[in-house]
């Protein structure tokens, strides 16, 4: 492998025994084989570690208690050894051309910190649009399944519980770094019935909130972590 090529994919893994061989499965799919896989299995009590153990393909497993995602995926960070960086939730299937053309798109642009693209969730096709701070102050639009090079990333806070991705691309944003669009469906995620990638498609497409019930919770939460996001950074 060339360091100077080589992608760092960091899956950050907890009750993902379902889900974990097929999201590896693709990544190994890839046109693109300059890269090393970093699972962090964040405490999981299902047969997550079986499925690792018993995985055919390299893969680094880091165990580690349940510390959260953000902890997961700077723990990662920490043992990654390529150049760029890739998180990769254990729900994200991705397409087989997903690395070369992430690669290609920061190749074209070396002023883009990071590349990034469209994506389905679920049955739910997410079109985005060309990188604008505008959009990106007033919402979160980019995935955390994103290509950064590896010198510009500002690490994940690890205070914050929801919007985590929001938080990253506004910090990078306010260190001057921006990322390149790539107008393509790169990847799916597979929503499992718990969790955020569960519930978010809800939040997008059936209004009013209040129908969602018993969900009104979790979207309390989000509201109060895009509180918390707004008043700390400089750009709100």
């Amino acid at each position: 492998m060339n360091n100077e090529a080589m992608i760092s994919i960091i899956v950050p893994a907890y009750q993902h025994g379902n889900s974990i061989k097929e999201c590896l499965d693709a990544l190994y799919a890839q046109t693109y084989d300059d890269f090393e896989v970093i699972v962090v299995n964040d405490g999981s009590t299902d047969h997550t570690a079986a499925i690792l153990q018993a995985y055919e393909h390299p893969v680094r497993i880091i165990y580690q208690e349940n510390s959260g995602a953000n902890i997961a995926r700077n723990r990662g960070f920490r043992e990654a050894q390529g150049k760029y960086l890739l998180f990769c939730d254990a729900d994200v299937v991705a397409n087989p051309e997903m690395l070369i053309k992430m690669k290609t798109a920061l190749d074209n642009d070396q002023k883009a910190a990071y590349s990034y693209c469209d994506f389905m969730w679920g049955i739910k096709a997410f079109k985005l649009f060309p990188f604008s701070s505008d959009e990106l102050r007033n919402k979160n639009y980019i995935h955390t399944t994103s290509l950064i090079r590896k010198i510009y990333f500002t690490g994940f806070d690890e205070s914050i519980k929801r919007l985590q991705d929001w938080d990253l691309w506004l910090t990078m944003m306010e260190a001057g770094h921006t990322g390149t669009h790539i107008p393509e469906t790169l990847f799916t995620v597979k929503p499992r019935k718990s969790g955020m990638s569960g519930w978010l498609p809800s939040l997008v497409y059936k209004i009013p909130w209040q129908k969602i019930g018993i969900k009104i919770k979790r979207l309390e939460s989000f509201r109060i972590a895009e509180e918390v996001i707004k008043k700390k950074h400089s750009l709100f």
